[in-house]
């Protein structure tokens, strides 16, 4: 009996334990006076995002319209408080005029058995601030005009694989489409190699990029475990074979180094910038090691075929679905291509008015980064409310809420290019446009997403006509499962070869 009762009383004991461990932070947002949700013990605010049912862009989005008024929200991850931010100002400040307390990303999980995960995106500050300098000089203006011949080989080959999937006559999946194209861009612009997966056979690479997305349940709860218990994910990499990607990576990079060295090959793109970082470390001032480098390959190929396969495939279902649109497009494609004798260039596209009001308004419907994060590197004081929130915590901004808010864009589900004219944009805060970022932590390759899209959908829209039809995913439905916007279906549609 007395025995018994020790059983008991370990047992509550370690019950109120673990109780209070899951309950010690749920008055944190309460003693600060910032309004949001009652956390659910052992989920926090976000019990439907961890069981796939609502992706984060749609719960950040549902938290904007039920704080409507307010200009930050108090939440939890299990049971770790974050802040969702809304008001423009303190957008402003935590990517612009503060941003020096605001550095770190915060948002995926550094792992040490994961590579590929020391990569710029999720680098802390210290690391961060010097390699992206270095980096940057792969984008600059210059750089995308070098470019301009490989992207236009790349688009040749599009515009002659489309006509071997409209002699099919049958629906074409653009998004998969896209994301060949991209994947075929990215190789070319940034290794130096042809991927080859604008063919009827399935490219390895493009397998690579699907992996990656991959929204599978099995995914999903290795992302879950991932982000939210990383330590519990770092052990498990050592005895299941989780990490399928970085022995990839690691392979492509390693062979690529060894061959432009060993064949003195010079090419003015991004693999040319990781081998003078292998030349120089120098230049950075921390360890250059073979991983690290295969971890900036990965997110240069991962960025930028997907966000620009979304963007690009995005534009081309609100083409079909609004043909006044497609039509005017073509005829400024048509304008500025006679204009220039058939020949495209670099300069041609910067003029393209209305195809970049295309593109942003896009971009806008549909941003590349549904949601932005941001991490403490210090506790901080905000001006405006006086609260004070300590160094570590997570701060997230609501991009696609913010850009589908009737009271900044009305009739958000309206595809209007013309919101972006120039007075319409004078009228706007400037925070509340962000498909990118914004201050010195925006996406890097921004304008290389842009510039390979503009070229494809150039030559899309100056060879076939787009139309919708039964496979046509209307009205738009994301994917809950999804950690960028992604739709709930591949996208189809009818594509119609133009005779002039």
């Amino acid at each position: 009996m007395y025995i018994n009762l020790e059983i008991f009383c370990g047992i509550a004991l370690i019950a109120i334990t673990f109780y209070y461990y899951l309950t010690v932070n749920n008055n944190f947002w309460k003693n600060r006076g910032i309004p949001g949700p009652e956390p659910i013990l052992g989920f926090g605010s976000m019990k439907n995002v961890i069981f796939g049912k609502e992706s984060i862009s749609q719960f950040l989005t549902r938290m904007y319209n039920e704080y409507k008024n307010e200009p930050m929200i108090g939440i939890f991850r299990l049971k770790t408080p974050a802040l969702i931010i809304k008001d423009p100002d303190l957008i402003k400040t935590v990517l612009i005029k503060d941003f020096s307390k605001f550095m770190n990303r915060g948002l995926l999980p550094i792992i040490s058995g994961e590579p590929i995960s020391h990569h710029l995106f999720a680098l802390e500050a210290k690391r961060w601030q010097p390699l992206r300098k270095h980096l940057t000089s792969g984008f600059t203006s210059n750089k995308l005009k070098g470019m301009f011949y490989l992207i236009h080989e790349c688009s040749k080959q599009l515009v002659n694989y489309m006509d071997t999937l409209v002699r099919k006559e049958e629906p074409v999946n653009v998004r998969e489409v896209a994301a060949r194209f991209t994947t075929d861009v990215v190789g070319s612009c940034g290794f130096g190699v042809e991927m080859n997966s604008l063919s009827e056979k399935e490219s390895e690479f493009r397998r690579l990029g699907k992996s990656i997305f991959n929204t599978s349940f099995q995914k999903i709860i290795i992302d879950r475990i991932r982000e939210l218990t990383p330590q519990v994910y770092n052990f498990l990499l050592y005895i299941l074979p989780l990490d399928r990607i970085s022995p990839k990576i690691l392979k492509l990079t390693k062979e690529t180094i060894e061959y432009r060295k060993k064949y003195d090959i010079f090419r003015p793109d991004f693999m040319n910038i990781i081998l003078e970082l292998k030349n120089h470390p120098e230049k950075i001032n921390f360890d250059i090691t073979n991983e690290l480098l295969a971890a900036q390959v990965f997110i240069f190929f991962t960025a930028g075929f997907e966000t620009s396969s979304t963007l690009m495939s995005n534009a081309l279902y609100e083409l079909a679905l609004n043909p006044d649109i497609q039509h005017k497009l073509r005829e400024e494609i048509k304008e500025f291509e006679s204009k220039n004798d058939e020949e495209w260039k670099y300069e041609t596209i910067k003029k393209m008015d209305y195809l970049e009001k295309v593109i942003q308004e896009t971009l806008r419907k549909y941003p590349s980064v549904p949601f932005l994060n941001r991490e403490l590197i210090d506790d901080y004081t905000f001006e405006s409310n006086k609260v004070t929130i300590p160094k570590g915590l997570k701060i997230w901004i609501p991009t696609y809420a913010i850009h589908n808010d009737p009271d900044i864009y009305p009739d958000p589900e309206k595809f209007d290019p013309e919101r972006f004219s120039e007075d319409e944009i004078k009228q706007r805060h400037p925070m509340h446009f962000l498909p990118f970022g914004h201050g010195p932590r925006n996406c890097i390759g921004a304008r290389f997403a842009e510039y390979q899209t503009k070229i494809g959908l150039i030559y899309i829209l100056r060879n076939f006509k787009l139309d919708v039809c039964d496979k046509t995913l209307i009205p738009y439905k994301l994917d809950p499962r999804g950690l960028l916007l992604i739709p709930f279906t591949d996208l189809y549609l009818k594509i119609t070869r133009l005779t002039n």
